[in-house]
């Protein structure tokens, strides 16, 4: 409180005339914070403030702040205008200079409109830059599940005390995500009929449109309030809209019986519930569209290699592009059915690469898989394929390497026909590498095919190469433009003479991804076909571990 110092004077009791013309509450103070003259504006505004009175008494503590700091000395933010409330309106006050005496004149402008509106911007500024995480936090999420956990996450956050998201489902038990303020979500399913919830049928069929509504607490399932809340002291359901259809609702639980009752949060409840619904359709189609990928990519996928048939096969693949897990290039081990049967084996380099070569490079195996009774004649399983692509709506074709695999004895015979491949190179268990003269035109490309078929047998340690032209023509080297050619091929095979095919092929893809270094490529497959060392008594109809001769 100002000490008083009787500054004021009798003469100072009545407003000065000019402080009656002013249409607004003036207040004069003096240094010591007595009010020394008050118009009729502020007499009004401020009954308290009369002539003599102290202001600390008769003015708001804001007014009675900013004018110590005013006749202090002080200079600064501080000291020019101050503002704040007065009853329930806003006013903002503006000094003179301190006069001879000190004395200084307040005066108060009445800015609640002002107010009113720079507030509702701000709250307006605030709910945009909350969707605007929002929408980028929620597409962001492309798995449903994590994609409902986040928008439970930010209502909880943004919106309520604690949130539920929930999710249509053709089952009874309903997937949701909820969440507490401030505490991490938990993916559940609904335990008990989702019927017991009053509107939130309504909400996730949302139509016909439905708008947000409150529902008494006490009429909700337990399984709507999460573990710990406490009581609940209101409820608000909405309908989650997705694209073209509905994509959830959203359950907010306050803890005060009257929250979020105005329309301003009823809005930005709708704006949020708009991007929640988007992206919760986005993640699920993006989830369906997933499953179809992996159903249809697993058809794709080359099969698993091993011992087959008392022949021992491996294989490896590299796409030329990253990430990706088939292309052009591609091979396949067909089984023979019964003792003494043919095992097939192809490897095929189909023109281009990605996503469209490996739409072709299926249509290519599953055509094969339907002409394995015909697999004997490797001539005539050409030129049905040939024809079956030429008949097909697209201008690709492919080469193809087919080698049919048998044991006699110790040894493998191997019947190997090439269209358009390159020819594969025999490894002899003393480092030998041989090609195999093989040859033979495009399929696809040409009315006919002519292909020549090679007759090789493989004695113990023996391997056959097949492989691909993304080897032997990937560029790379000191200047990185030079071919790995044959020759080197060669030499890096004849290194691994004696090796099992898993060491063979891992080495061959080894050394061609390091001549290549971070330079593009092609596709790359290779496959090794060995003839065991031992004999392996399911051969030759019996059971058990092999028995080895060297």
């Amino acid at each position: 409180m100002y000490a008083k110092t009787g500054t004021s004077t009798a003469g100072d009791t009545a407003p000065d005339s000019r402080l009656r013309r002013i249409p607004f509450p003036v207040l004069l103070v003096d240094a010591d914070g007595v009010v020394r003259q008050a118009n009729a504006e502020a007499a009004t505004l401020l009954p308290r403030a009369l002539a003599g009175a102290d202001l600390t008494e008769a003015a708001p503590p804001w007014l009675v702040r900013a004018h110590r700091r005013l006749t202090g000395g002080e200079r600064g933010p501080g000291t020019g205008p101050a503002g704040g409330p007065v009853g329930e309106r806003s006013f903002e006050a503006h000094p003179s200079a301190p006069d001879d005496t000190g004395a200084v004149a307040w005066w108060l402008v009445d800015d609640t409109e002002h107010r009113v509106a720079a507030d509702a911007l701000a709250v307006e500024r605030g709910h945009a830059a909350v969707l605007a995480e929002a929408s980028a936090l929620l597409h962001s999420a492309l798995d449903l599940e994590c994609c409902m956990q986040v928008a439970a996450r930010l209502a909880a956050t943004h919106l309520a005390d604690a949130a539920l998201v929930v999710a249509p489902s053709a089952a009874r038990r309903l997937p949701f995500a909820s969440c507490v303020r401030g505490a991490e979500p938990v993916s559940r399913k609904a335990p008990g009929d989702p019927a017991q919830v009053p509107g939130l049928a309504e909400a996730l069929r949302c139509f016909p449109p439905v708008a947000a509504r409150r529902i008494d607490p006490a009429a909700a399932p337990d399984w709507v309030v999460p573990d710990g809340f406490g009581p609940v002291g209101s409820m608000v359901i909405s309908p989650l809209p997705g694209q073209g259809g509905p994509a959830g609702a959203l359950i907010l639980l306050h803890r005060a019986a009257n929250a979020a009752s105005d329309g301003t949060e009823e809005t930005f409840t709708r704006l949020f519930a708009g991007r929640a619904g988007a992206a919760m359709s986005a993640a699920r189609l993006h989830t369906e569209q997933t499953s179809i990928t992996e159903t249809l990519m697993r058809e794709l996928m080359p099969p698993p290699m091993g011992h087959v048939g008392g022949v021992d096969f491996a294989a490896r693949y590299a796409a030329a592009r990253p990430g990706e897990r088939v292309g052009g290039d591609f091979y396949d081990l067909h089984a023979g059915v019964g003792p003494g049967a043919e095992s097939l084996v192809v490897l095929g380099d189909v023109c281009g690469k990605g996503l469209e070569a490996a739409v072709l490079t299926g249509k290519i195996r599953n055509t094969l898989h339907a002409l394995l009774p015909l697999a004997g004649d490797h001539q005539l399983v050409l030129s049905l394929l040939n024809g079956a692509l030429l008949t097909a709506r697209h201008t690709r074709f492919a080469t193809l390497l087919l080698a049919s695999t048998s044991r006699h004895g110790p040894d493998v015979r191997l019947r190997l026909t090439s269209a358009g491949h390159p020819a594969p190179l025999v490894v002899r268990a003393d480092g030998r590498v041989e090609p195999v003269p093989t040859r033979g035109t495009l399929v696809g490309a040409l009315p006919t095919v002519a292909a020549r078929t090679e007759t090789v047998t493989l004695a113990p340690g023996d391997t056959c190469v097949l492989f691909t032209d993304g080897i032997t023509e990937a560029k790379g080297g000191p200047d990185g433009r030079a071919f790995f050619g044959e020759a080197r091929l060669a030499r890096a095979l004849a290194a691994c003479a004696g090796a099992p095919p898993d060491a063979v092929v891992e080495r061959l893809m080894t050394l061609a991804s390091q001549w290549v270094g971070d330079g593009r490529h092609d596709d790359m497959a290779a496959v090794a076909i060995t003839a065991p060392r031992g004999t392996h008594l399911s051969a030759v109809g019996g059971h058990g571990p092999g028995r080895f001769t060297g």
